[in-house]
Protein backbone atom coordinates (compact mmCIF):
# COMPACT_ATOMS: atom_id res chain seq x y z
CA UNK A 1 0.00 0.00 0.00
CA UNK A 2 1.69 3.13 -1.11
CA UNK A 3 0.91 6.75 0.00
CA UNK A 4 2.54 10.22 -0.82
CA UNK A 5 2.97 13.67 0.50
CA UNK A 6 4.79 16.75 -0.20
CA UNK A 7 7.46 18.49 2.72
CA UNK A 8 7.93 21.77 3.31
CA UNK A 9 6.26 25.11 2.26
CA UNK A 10 4.35 23.40 -1.27
CA UNK A 11 0.73 24.51 -0.98
CA UNK A 12 -0.18 21.69 -3.34
CA UNK A 13 0.21 18.82 -1.04
CA UNK A 14 -1.27 17.83 2.25
CA UNK A 15 -0.39 14.94 4.73
CA UNK A 16 -0.94 13.41 8.73
CA UNK A 17 0.42 15.01 11.86
CA UNK A 18 1.36 12.31 14.27
CA UNK A 19 -1.88 12.95 15.75
CA UNK A 20 -3.35 11.81 12.61
CA UNK A 21 -4.85 15.47 11.70
CA UNK A 22 -4.39 16.76 8.49
CA UNK A 23 -1.78 19.34 8.09
CA UNK A 24 -2.64 21.70 5.18
CA UNK A 25 1.14 23.44 4.43
CA UNK A 26 -0.63 26.59 3.19
CA UNK A 27 -1.72 27.06 6.61
CA UNK A 28 -0.60 29.51 8.70
CA UNK A 29 0.08 27.73 11.46
CA UNK A 30 2.77 26.13 10.05
CA UNK A 31 5.43 28.01 10.21
CA UNK A 32 4.07 27.33 14.43
CA UNK A 33 4.69 23.82 13.88
CA UNK A 34 8.55 24.21 12.44
CA UNK A 35 8.96 26.41 15.63
CA UNK A 36 7.28 23.42 17.90
CA UNK A 37 10.06 21.07 16.08
CA UNK A 38 13.19 22.65 17.18
CA UNK A 39 15.03 20.29 18.90
CA UNK A 40 16.92 20.67 22.49
CA UNK A 41 20.03 22.02 20.39
CA UNK A 42 17.69 24.46 18.70
CA UNK A 43 16.04 25.79 22.20
CA UNK A 44 19.31 26.11 24.18
CA UNK A 45 20.75 27.97 21.78
CA UNK A 46 17.96 29.96 21.09
CA UNK A 47 17.25 30.30 24.72
CA UNK A 48 21.23 31.48 25.14
CA UNK A 49 20.67 33.97 22.20
CA UNK A 50 18.06 35.73 24.35
CA UNK A 51 19.98 35.45 27.85
CA UNK A 52 22.85 37.47 25.84
CA UNK A 53 21.01 40.17 24.14
CA UNK A 54 18.93 40.83 27.73
CA UNK A 55 22.69 40.72 29.50
CA UNK A 56 24.36 42.88 26.68
CA UNK A 57 21.62 45.68 26.72
CA UNK A 58 21.98 45.58 30.55
CA UNK A 59 25.61 45.76 30.67
CA UNK A 60 26.12 47.63 27.33
CA UNK A 61 28.05 45.38 25.71
CA UNK A 62 27.56 45.40 21.64
CA UNK A 63 29.88 42.57 21.03
CA UNK A 64 27.78 40.77 23.58
CA UNK A 65 24.42 41.37 21.90
CA UNK A 66 25.42 40.36 18.10
CA UNK A 67 26.66 37.14 20.05
CA UNK A 68 23.17 36.69 21.17
CA UNK A 69 21.19 37.55 18.14
CA UNK A 70 23.39 35.22 16.52
CA UNK A 71 23.00 32.60 18.58
CA UNK A 72 19.22 33.27 18.53
CA UNK A 73 18.69 33.40 15.32
CA UNK A 74 20.62 30.07 13.84
CA UNK A 75 17.99 28.16 15.02
CA UNK A 76 15.09 30.52 13.84
CA UNK A 77 16.71 29.71 10.33
CA UNK A 78 16.88 26.66 10.21
CA UNK A 79 13.61 26.24 11.52
CA UNK A 80 12.38 28.44 8.47
CA UNK A 81 14.70 26.86 5.89
CA UNK A 82 13.21 23.30 6.73
CA UNK A 83 10.30 24.95 6.56
CA UNK A 84 10.04 26.45 3.28
CA UNK A 85 11.92 23.16 1.74
CA UNK A 86 9.85 21.62 -0.72
CA UNK A 87 10.08 17.74 -0.76
CA UNK A 88 7.43 15.34 -2.37
CA UNK A 89 8.23 11.98 -0.95
CA UNK A 90 6.05 8.61 -1.53
CA UNK A 91 5.93 5.52 0.44
CA UNK A 92 5.03 2.49 0.22
CA UNK A 93 4.82 -0.90 2.67
CA UNK A 94 5.11 -4.75 0.92
CA UNK A 95 4.38 -7.65 3.69
CA UNK A 96 6.10 -10.79 3.36
CA UNK A 97 3.56 -12.75 3.87
CA UNK A 98 0.59 -10.64 5.05
CA UNK A 99 -0.78 -13.89 6.85
CA UNK A 100 2.16 -15.30 9.19
CA UNK A 101 1.66 -18.41 11.94
CA UNK A 102 2.08 -17.02 15.58
CA UNK A 103 5.86 -17.41 16.97
CA UNK A 104 7.07 -16.97 12.86
CA UNK A 105 8.35 -13.86 11.28
CA UNK A 106 7.03 -11.76 8.82
CA UNK A 107 9.17 -9.14 6.70
CA UNK A 108 8.20 -5.70 6.28
CA UNK A 109 9.70 -3.81 2.89
CA UNK A 110 9.44 -0.15 2.86
CA UNK A 111 10.14 1.96 -0.20
CA UNK A 112 10.88 5.64 -0.03
CA UNK A 113 10.37 7.55 -4.02
CA UNK A 114 11.63 11.34 -4.32
CA UNK A 115 9.28 12.00 -7.02
CA UNK A 116 10.17 15.99 -6.94
CA UNK A 117 13.12 17.77 -8.72
CA UNK A 118 15.35 18.42 -5.56
CA UNK A 119 17.66 16.13 -3.88
CA UNK A 120 16.34 15.35 -0.25
CA UNK A 121 18.49 16.31 2.45
CA UNK A 122 18.97 13.91 5.91
CA UNK A 123 15.72 11.95 6.62
CA UNK A 124 14.81 9.42 8.89
CA UNK A 125 12.46 6.73 8.27
CA UNK A 126 10.01 5.16 11.23
CA UNK A 127 7.33 2.91 11.13
CA UNK A 128 4.59 2.37 13.60
CA UNK A 129 4.51 -1.12 14.87
CA UNK A 130 2.71 -2.60 18.31
CA UNK A 131 4.78 -3.04 20.97
CA UNK A 132 3.97 -6.94 20.68
CA UNK A 133 5.46 -7.22 17.27
CA UNK A 134 9.22 -5.51 18.55
CA UNK A 135 10.63 -2.51 18.40
CA UNK A 136 9.99 0.29 16.72
CA UNK A 137 12.27 0.14 13.38
CA UNK A 138 14.20 3.66 12.16
CA UNK A 139 16.38 4.58 9.43
CA UNK A 140 18.46 6.92 8.51
CA UNK A 141 18.30 7.76 4.86
CA UNK A 142 21.49 9.82 4.05
CA UNK A 143 20.53 11.35 0.51
CA UNK A 144 17.82 10.92 -2.11
CA UNK A 145 18.60 12.06 -5.25
CA UNK A 146 15.64 13.63 -7.96
CA UNK A 147 13.82 10.90 -8.65
CA UNK A 148 15.54 8.33 -7.02
CA UNK A 149 14.08 5.43 -4.46
CA UNK A 150 15.56 3.66 -1.12
CA UNK A 151 14.25 0.65 0.14
CA UNK A 152 15.06 -1.13 3.33
CA UNK A 153 12.73 -4.05 5.52
CA UNK A 154 12.40 -5.03 9.19
CA UNK A 155 11.02 -8.32 10.34
CA UNK A 156 8.16 -8.83 12.71
CA UNK A 157 7.60 -11.38 14.99
CA UNK A 158 4.20 -11.99 17.45
CA UNK A 159 3.62 -15.22 19.70
CA UNK A 160 0.38 -13.96 20.05
CA UNK A 161 -2.04 -14.26 17.44
CA UNK A 162 -4.54 -11.21 16.38
CA UNK A 163 -4.62 -8.17 13.52
CA UNK A 164 -2.16 -5.83 14.60
CA UNK A 165 -2.13 -2.54 12.21
CA UNK A 166 1.50 -1.66 10.67
CA UNK A 167 1.89 2.38 10.12
CA UNK A 168 2.16 4.80 9.43
CA UNK A 169 5.01 5.40 8.29
CA UNK A 170 6.28 8.59 9.69
CA UNK A 171 9.29 10.15 8.15
CA UNK A 172 11.60 12.66 9.77
CA UNK A 173 13.08 15.71 8.39
CA UNK A 174 16.03 17.69 9.55
CA UNK A 175 18.02 20.57 9.11
CA UNK A 176 22.86 19.95 8.90
CA UNK A 177 22.80 21.94 12.31
CA UNK A 178 20.17 19.52 14.02
CA UNK A 179 18.46 22.85 15.35
CA UNK A 180 14.83 21.58 14.01
CA UNK A 181 13.01 18.46 13.41
CA UNK A 182 9.59 17.93 11.36
CA UNK A 183 7.71 14.89 11.38
CA UNK A 184 5.43 14.09 9.39
CA UNK A 185 2.86 10.89 8.55
CA UNK A 186 1.43 8.95 5.48
CA UNK A 187 -2.21 8.21 5.84
CA UNK A 188 -1.68 4.67 4.49
CA UNK A 189 -1.45 1.68 7.04
CA UNK A 190 -1.45 -2.26 6.22
CA UNK A 191 -2.35 -5.34 8.73
CA UNK A 192 -0.62 -7.82 9.77
CA UNK A 193 -2.77 -11.28 10.46
CA UNK A 194 -1.20 -13.57 13.11
CA UNK A 195 -3.03 -16.30 12.44
CA UNK A 196 -2.46 -19.50 15.37
CA UNK A 197 -0.13 -22.50 14.66
CA UNK A 198 -1.01 -25.13 12.24
CA UNK A 199 0.39 -28.50 13.15
CA UNK A 200 0.34 -31.02 10.12
CA UNK A 201 -1.79 -33.94 11.46
CA UNK A 202 -1.23 -37.87 10.55
CA UNK A 203 -3.57 -39.64 7.62
CA UNK A 204 -5.26 -41.67 10.43
CA UNK A 205 -8.78 -43.24 10.03
CA UNK A 206 -11.03 -42.98 11.85
CA UNK A 207 -15.17 -44.14 11.57
CA UNK A 208 -17.15 -42.16 11.07
CA UNK A 209 -19.20 -40.10 7.67
CA UNK A 210 -17.55 -41.07 4.71
CA UNK A 211 -14.14 -40.30 3.76
CA UNK A 212 -14.17 -37.13 1.89
CA UNK A 213 -13.90 -36.27 -2.10
CA UNK A 214 -11.67 -39.37 -3.38
CA UNK A 215 -11.53 -42.67 -3.20
CA UNK A 216 -14.56 -44.63 -1.74
CA UNK A 217 -17.00 -41.40 -2.70
CA UNK A 218 -20.45 -41.78 -3.11
CA UNK A 219 -21.80 -41.40 -6.55
CA UNK A 220 -24.99 -39.97 -7.79
CA UNK A 221 -25.98 -41.52 -11.37
CA UNK A 222 -28.72 -40.57 -13.28
CA UNK A 223 -31.79 -43.71 -13.19
CA UNK A 224 -31.14 -44.02 -17.28
CA UNK A 225 -27.51 -44.94 -16.73
CA UNK A 226 -24.74 -43.95 -16.42
CA UNK A 227 -24.65 -40.06 -17.14
CA UNK A 228 -26.99 -37.50 -15.86
CA UNK A 229 -29.22 -36.17 -19.09
CA UNK A 230 -30.20 -33.10 -16.44
CA UNK A 231 -27.55 -30.68 -18.19
CA UNK A 232 -25.53 -27.63 -16.82
CA UNK A 233 -24.02 -24.49 -18.23
CA UNK A 234 -20.60 -24.93 -20.21
CA UNK A 235 -17.81 -24.21 -18.03
CA UNK A 236 -14.55 -23.82 -19.09
CA UNK A 237 -12.80 -26.59 -19.57
CA UNK A 238 -15.52 -28.87 -20.39
CA UNK A 239 -15.33 -32.00 -22.98
CA UNK A 240 -17.30 -30.70 -26.20
CA UNK A 241 -18.06 -34.17 -26.54
CA UNK A 242 -20.27 -34.35 -23.19
CA UNK A 243 -22.43 -31.03 -24.88
CA UNK A 244 -26.11 -31.74 -25.04
CA UNK A 245 -27.44 -29.96 -28.49
CA UNK A 246 -31.20 -30.21 -27.26
CA UNK A 247 -30.84 -28.37 -24.60
CA UNK A 248 -28.48 -26.04 -25.70
CA UNK A 249 -30.74 -25.50 -28.99
CA UNK A 250 -33.50 -24.97 -26.26
CA UNK A 251 -32.06 -22.30 -23.92
CA UNK A 252 -29.93 -20.49 -26.88
CA UNK A 253 -26.67 -20.91 -24.68
CA UNK A 254 -23.81 -23.88 -24.38
CA UNK A 255 -25.29 -27.21 -22.24
CA UNK A 256 -23.11 -29.90 -21.90
CA UNK A 257 -24.13 -33.32 -19.67
CA UNK A 258 -23.33 -34.26 -16.15
CA UNK A 259 -21.64 -37.67 -16.08
CA UNK A 260 -21.69 -37.94 -12.17
CA UNK A 261 -22.18 -35.89 -9.47
CA UNK A 262 -20.00 -36.68 -6.68
CA UNK A 263 -21.42 -36.56 -2.63
CA UNK A 264 -19.04 -34.35 -0.84
CA UNK A 265 -18.54 -35.77 2.96
CA UNK A 266 -18.70 -32.79 5.32
CA UNK A 267 -17.17 -32.53 8.58
CA UNK A 268 -17.83 -29.44 11.60
CA UNK A 269 -14.75 -28.42 13.95
CA UNK A 270 -16.53 -27.33 16.78
CA UNK A 271 -14.10 -24.72 19.19
CA UNK A 272 -15.66 -24.01 22.77
CA UNK A 273 -14.58 -20.44 23.83
CA UNK A 274 -16.89 -19.69 26.49
CA UNK A 275 -14.53 -18.12 28.96
CA UNK A 276 -15.59 -19.87 32.43
CA UNK A 277 -14.42 -23.15 30.56
CA UNK A 278 -11.05 -22.09 30.53
CA UNK A 279 -8.17 -20.40 32.60
CA UNK A 280 -5.11 -18.54 32.09
CA UNK A 281 -3.81 -16.61 29.15
CA UNK A 282 -0.91 -16.78 26.92
CA UNK A 283 0.77 -18.55 23.85
CA UNK A 284 0.81 -21.97 26.13
CA UNK A 285 -2.65 -21.52 27.86
CA UNK A 286 -5.35 -23.91 27.16
CA UNK A 287 -7.37 -22.08 25.36
CA UNK A 288 -4.43 -21.35 22.92
CA UNK A 289 -4.26 -24.74 22.36
CA UNK A 290 -7.42 -25.11 21.53
CA UNK A 291 -7.68 -22.89 18.88
CA UNK A 292 -4.25 -24.48 17.38
CA UNK A 293 -5.95 -27.39 17.18
CA UNK A 294 -9.05 -25.77 16.09
CA UNK A 295 -6.60 -24.35 12.77
CA UNK A 296 -4.85 -27.61 12.52
CA UNK A 297 -7.67 -29.78 12.01
CA UNK A 298 -9.48 -27.39 9.97
CA UNK A 299 -6.61 -27.05 6.87
CA UNK A 300 -6.33 -31.40 7.55
CA UNK A 301 -9.98 -31.97 6.53
CA UNK A 302 -9.86 -29.63 3.66
CA UNK A 303 -6.86 -31.15 2.39
CA UNK A 304 -8.35 -34.31 2.52
CA UNK A 305 -11.52 -33.52 0.53
CA UNK A 306 -14.03 -32.96 2.73
CA UNK A 307 -16.54 -29.94 3.24
CA UNK A 308 -15.41 -28.06 6.31
CA UNK A 309 -17.09 -25.84 8.37
CA UNK A 310 -15.99 -23.77 11.58
CA UNK A 311 -18.56 -23.63 14.51
CA UNK A 312 -18.14 -21.72 18.06
CA UNK A 313 -20.24 -22.09 21.40
CA UNK A 314 -22.30 -18.84 20.02
CA UNK A 315 -23.30 -20.74 17.16
CA UNK A 316 -21.32 -18.14 14.81
CA UNK A 317 -19.30 -19.62 11.67
CA UNK A 318 -16.89 -17.82 9.02
CA UNK A 319 -18.51 -14.97 7.25
CA UNK A 320 -19.11 -16.02 3.83
CA UNK A 321 -19.46 -19.47 4.56
CA UNK A 322 -21.84 -21.72 2.48
CA UNK A 323 -24.66 -23.92 4.07
CA UNK A 324 -22.45 -27.29 3.89
CA UNK A 325 -18.96 -25.48 4.54
CA UNK A 326 -16.00 -24.94 2.67
CA UNK A 327 -15.28 -27.26 0.19
CA UNK A 328 -11.64 -28.56 -0.17
CA UNK A 329 -9.71 -29.77 -3.16
CA UNK A 330 -10.45 -26.82 -5.28
CA UNK A 331 -9.36 -23.84 -6.22
CA UNK A 332 -11.00 -21.80 -3.54
CA UNK A 333 -9.57 -23.76 -0.81
CA UNK A 334 -6.77 -21.78 -0.09
CA UNK A 335 -8.88 -19.07 -0.10
CA UNK A 336 -11.49 -20.58 2.75
CA UNK A 337 -8.45 -21.88 4.69
CA UNK A 338 -7.43 -18.08 4.45
CA UNK A 339 -11.12 -17.07 5.85
CA UNK A 340 -11.18 -19.76 8.62
CA UNK A 341 -7.35 -18.50 9.63
CA UNK A 342 -8.47 -14.80 9.75
CA UNK A 343 -11.70 -15.69 12.12
CA UNK A 344 -9.50 -17.78 14.29
CA UNK A 345 -6.72 -14.97 14.29
CA UNK A 346 -9.27 -13.12 16.36
CA UNK A 347 -11.39 -15.63 17.91
CA UNK A 348 -11.67 -14.61 21.90
CA UNK A 349 -13.33 -15.45 24.75
CA UNK A 350 -17.28 -15.24 24.42
CA UNK A 351 -19.71 -14.72 27.60
CA UNK A 352 -22.20 -17.67 27.00
CA UNK A 353 -22.73 -20.35 29.49
CA UNK A 354 -24.00 -23.42 27.30
CA UNK A 355 -23.33 -24.97 24.63
CA UNK A 356 -27.21 -25.00 23.35
CA UNK A 357 -26.47 -22.51 20.73
CA UNK A 358 -24.46 -24.77 18.99
CA UNK A 359 -26.01 -27.71 19.93
CA UNK A 360 -29.45 -26.02 17.90
CA UNK A 361 -27.34 -24.94 15.33
CA UNK A 362 -25.99 -29.11 14.86
CA UNK A 363 -29.01 -30.78 15.34
CA UNK A 364 -30.64 -28.72 11.98
CA UNK A 365 -28.98 -31.54 9.84
CA UNK A 366 -26.75 -34.23 9.67
CA UNK A 367 -23.45 -33.06 10.11
CA UNK A 368 -21.16 -35.67 8.86
CA UNK A 369 -18.21 -36.12 11.36
CA UNK A 370 -18.01 -34.13 14.07
CA UNK A 371 -14.59 -32.52 15.55
CA UNK A 372 -14.73 -30.73 18.88
CA UNK A 373 -12.40 -28.87 21.07
CA UNK A 374 -13.80 -28.44 24.70
CA UNK A 375 -12.78 -26.70 27.73
CA UNK A 376 -14.21 -27.40 31.38
CA UNK A 377 -17.80 -29.73 31.17
CA UNK A 378 -19.93 -29.42 33.83
CA UNK A 379 -22.72 -31.63 34.06
CA UNK A 380 -25.27 -30.08 32.43
CA UNK A 381 -22.83 -29.39 29.17
CA UNK A 382 -21.74 -32.89 29.00
CA UNK A 383 -24.98 -34.12 28.57
CA UNK A 384 -25.66 -31.10 25.79
CA UNK A 385 -22.52 -32.63 24.20
CA UNK A 386 -23.86 -35.92 24.43
CA UNK A 387 -26.48 -35.18 22.27
CA UNK A 388 -24.78 -33.42 19.79
CA UNK A 389 -23.47 -36.98 18.55
CA UNK A 390 -27.12 -37.85 17.30
CA UNK A 391 -26.94 -36.11 14.64
CA UNK A 392 -23.39 -36.77 12.83
CA UNK A 393 -21.48 -39.70 11.43
CA UNK A 394 -18.69 -39.72 13.84
CA UNK A 395 -17.66 -37.56 16.68
CA UNK A 396 -14.47 -37.15 18.17
CA UNK A 397 -13.75 -34.68 21.50
CA UNK A 398 -10.36 -33.11 22.82
CA UNK A 399 -11.40 -32.46 26.08
CA UNK A 400 -8.92 -29.70 27.99
CA UNK A 401 -9.52 -29.45 31.94
CA UNK A 402 -8.40 -26.82 33.64
CA UNK A 403 -7.28 -28.20 36.84
CA UNK A 404 -5.22 -30.21 34.93
CA UNK A 405 -3.51 -27.40 32.93
CA UNK A 406 -2.95 -25.39 36.11
CA UNK A 407 -0.56 -28.11 37.28
CA UNK A 408 1.54 -28.07 34.84
CA UNK A 409 3.04 -30.80 32.40
CA UNK A 410 2.43 -34.37 33.86
CA UNK A 411 -0.48 -34.11 35.67
CA UNK A 412 -2.94 -36.79 35.69
CA UNK A 413 -6.42 -35.93 34.73
CA UNK A 414 -8.79 -34.46 37.51
CA UNK A 415 -11.36 -36.92 38.24
CA UNK A 416 -13.89 -34.55 37.16
CA UNK A 417 -12.25 -34.74 33.59
CA UNK A 418 -12.72 -38.85 33.90
CA UNK A 419 -16.52 -38.65 34.40
CA UNK A 420 -16.46 -37.04 31.69
CA UNK A 421 -14.64 -38.66 29.07
CA UNK A 422 -17.14 -41.52 30.31
CA UNK A 423 -20.46 -39.95 29.60
CA UNK A 424 -19.33 -39.22 26.56
CA UNK A 425 -17.91 -41.92 25.22
CA UNK A 426 -21.39 -43.82 26.66
CA UNK A 427 -22.96 -41.36 24.42
CA UNK A 428 -20.86 -42.58 20.91
CA UNK A 429 -18.10 -39.71 21.07
CA UNK A 430 -14.62 -40.53 20.64
CA UNK A 431 -13.42 -38.44 23.79
CA UNK A 432 -9.60 -38.10 24.78
CA UNK A 433 -8.30 -36.05 27.87
CA UNK A 434 -5.58 -33.48 26.69
CA UNK A 435 -2.60 -32.97 29.38
CA UNK A 436 -1.19 -30.17 29.39
CA UNK A 437 1.26 -29.04 26.62
CA UNK A 438 0.68 -32.29 24.96
CA UNK A 439 1.35 -32.40 21.36
CA UNK A 440 -1.61 -32.49 19.19
CA UNK A 441 -0.20 -35.36 17.09
CA UNK A 442 -0.24 -37.56 19.40
CA UNK A 443 -3.75 -36.98 20.81
CA UNK A 444 -4.88 -36.96 17.20
CA UNK A 445 -3.11 -40.91 17.22
CA UNK A 446 -4.62 -41.31 20.72
CA UNK A 447 -8.07 -40.95 19.31
CA UNK A 448 -7.38 -43.28 16.65
CA UNK A 449 -6.26 -45.71 18.99
CA UNK A 450 -9.16 -45.58 20.99
CA UNK A 451 -11.63 -45.40 18.24
CA UNK A 452 -10.22 -48.69 16.73
CA UNK A 453 -10.17 -50.41 20.19
CA UNK A 454 -13.13 -49.94 20.73
CA UNK A 455 -14.57 -50.88 17.20
CA UNK A 456 -11.68 -53.11 16.22
CA UNK A 457 -14.03 -54.00 12.51
CA UNK A 458 -14.24 -50.05 11.78
CA UNK A 459 -11.86 -51.17 9.22
CA UNK A 460 -14.59 -52.53 6.89
CA UNK A 461 -16.25 -49.98 7.17
CA UNK A 462 -17.00 -47.20 4.14
CA UNK A 463 -16.84 -44.17 6.14
CA UNK A 464 -13.78 -42.50 8.33
CA UNK A 465 -11.23 -40.08 7.78
CA UNK A 466 -7.81 -39.78 6.47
Amino acid sequence: MASGGYYGADPGGSFADDDGATNDKGDKSGLRTALAGLTTRGRSFLAAGIAAAICAYVLGQSDLLRVGLLLAALPLVCAGVLYRTRYRVAGSRRLSPARVPASSEARVHLRIDNISRLPTGLLMLQDRVPYVLGPRPRFVLDRVEAGGRREVSYRVRSDLRGRYPLGPLQLRLTDPFGMCELTRSFAAYDTLTVIPRVEPLPPVRLTGEAKGYGDGRNRSLALAGEDDVIPRGYRYGDDLRRVHWRSTARYGELMVRREEQPQRSRCTVLLDTRDMAFQGAGPDSAFEWAVSGTASALVHMLERGFSVRLLTDTGSSVPGEGADGFAGTSQESADAAGLMMDTLAVVDHSDMASLSSAYDVLRSGNEGLLIAFFGDLDEAQASVVAKMRQRSGGAIAFLLDSETWAQGPGAQPAPRCAERLRMLQEAGWTAVAVPAGASLVDMWRQADRDRSGAHPSSTSTAGGWA
